[in-house]
């Protein structure tokens, strides 16, 4: 099998030749900077730059050296842009190791730090010395004086202005041609499943632009008011939607949402509160999706949202990632019994709290098979570790728990 159909099959709830693997296919499933580069020595394979292409989280482009050698059956669409060296300035991580960022989103340093300006100049995000990624440091709706509407507040707002390739094209004719011909062009030279990052979030753009004290009241005592932001939010997430599936619906396999509705503890709202606020709206855009495109839903949802799963489905979610296995309710056996008919289950596959850092090799093949067992009968299933693989984790862990996958 072709890795794309190896995918399909997984949406097909089939089981296929072998596990198919994520390894960087969207933002949630790649691994830091720092920890590519002591990957790719360990691993001796030649020097390449270290090329960061999600600046917020740190994360770095995996080369296809590294997707061959583990099999890897996805690739993000953002790989079929910034292709030239010209599109990259030099930098260096935190830890010292050189590498490159877009031109476009290159920071700047002042006072211990470093920061992100919007285009009015307001510091949206900022890195401390000592850290190992940015953090959003302002809130456009709790300021006061701030922007009035979404457009306005979206500028201002870390998660929506700091962009990853594709980077910024342009929302015209040319700006979407220059889209589908990259998107274009990859699926030629590829047959990886292929993932397209679309965003569309909803609880989480509230708690972006209001923060989230102030999004949660606003949620609870002023539903009214709740409800005109999100029909506005989705309003303009159609009107992107419409574009973006018109330049890449050929060319990609699987639409990425994203949409933190869960914690350690379970979810963040009561699944009443999701049918009242977010489910109409979920499954407008999702089935949207499936109209303009022949692709596969998935939802980016971290924490415990067990209770939330039926509602989720109904809304037309095809797969859930990253299945948090150590949040309530999220026991693997059960979600896999409960869900499996109706759901992949893009994740799971490892530990990256606890097991991945500070298991040993041999623990981690333990815990990877039993995982694999767990999740892959009937399909259903796309291995990757629960969320990105962070700065601290030692390469030997990464290269045990992809190998102990096949």
């Amino acid at each position: 099998m072709t890795s794309r159909e190896r995918v399909r099959a997984a949406f097909d709830h089939k089981e296929s030749d072998h596990v198919p693997i994520d390894l960087s296919g969207h933002r949630s499933s790649g691994i830091a900077a720092i920890s590519y580069a002591k990957l790719r020595k360990h691993l001796g394979l030649p020097g390449k730059p270290i090329r960061v292409y999600d600046p917020i989280q740190q994360l770095a482009i995996v080369d296809e050296d590294v997707l061959d050698q583990f099999g890897v059956d996805t690739i993000e669409l953002g790989r079929g842009f910034a292709l030239q060296d010209d599109s990259w300035a030099d930098w260096v991580l935190p830890d010292g190791t050189p590498c490159q960022m877009p031109v476009w989103a290159l920071p700047e340093r002042t006072e211990g730090q470093w920061v992100f300006r919007s285009k009015s100049g307001k510091v949206i995000a900022r890195m401390p010395d000592g850290a190992l990624y940015f953090e959003q440091a302002y809130f456009p709706f709790a300021d006061e004086r701030g922007p009035k509407t979404v457009v306005a507040a979206m500028e201002e707002s870390m998660w929506h202005t700091i962009a990853s390739p594709p980077g910024p094209l342009g929302d015209g004719p040319e700006g979407l041609s220059r889209l589908a011909d990259g998107a274009r062009s990859l699926r030629a030279k590829t047959d990886r499943a292929i993932l397209g990052l679309f965003g569309g979030n909803l609880l989480e753009s509230g708690q972006f632009l209001y923060r989230n004290d102030n999004f949660y009241l606003l949620l609870a005592g002023e539903p009214r008011k709740a409800h005109e932001f999100l029909d506005r939010l989705v309003e303009i997430h159609l009107a992107n939607l419409e574009k973006f599936l018109k330049a890449v619906g050929p060319y990609i396999d699987i639409i990425v949402f994203g949409d933190d509705l869960g914690m350690q503890s379970g979810p963040q709202i009561s699944p009443g509160m999701y049918r009242e606020f977010f489910k109409p709206r979920h499954s407008l855009m999702w089935r949207r999706s499936k109209e303009l495109a022949d692709v596969k839903v998935m939802l980016h949802c971290c924490g415990g949202v067990r209770q939330l799963l039926p509602d989720l489905i109904d809304a037309g979610l095809d797969a859930i990632n990253p299945v948090q296995i150590t949040c309530a309710g999220m026991d693997p056996e059960q979600l896999k019994r409960e869900y499996g008919k109706d759901l992949v289950f893009w994740g799971g596959g490892c530990n990256t709290q606890e097991i991945l850092p500070k298991g040993t090799p041999e623990a981690i093949r333990r815990h990877v098979r039993k995982q694999v067992d767990i999740f892959s009968p009937k399909g259903g299933f796309v291995f990757q570790q629960v969320h990105n693989i962070l700065a601290d984790v030692p390469p030997e862990n990464i290269v045990a728990m992809l190998e102990a996958v096949r």
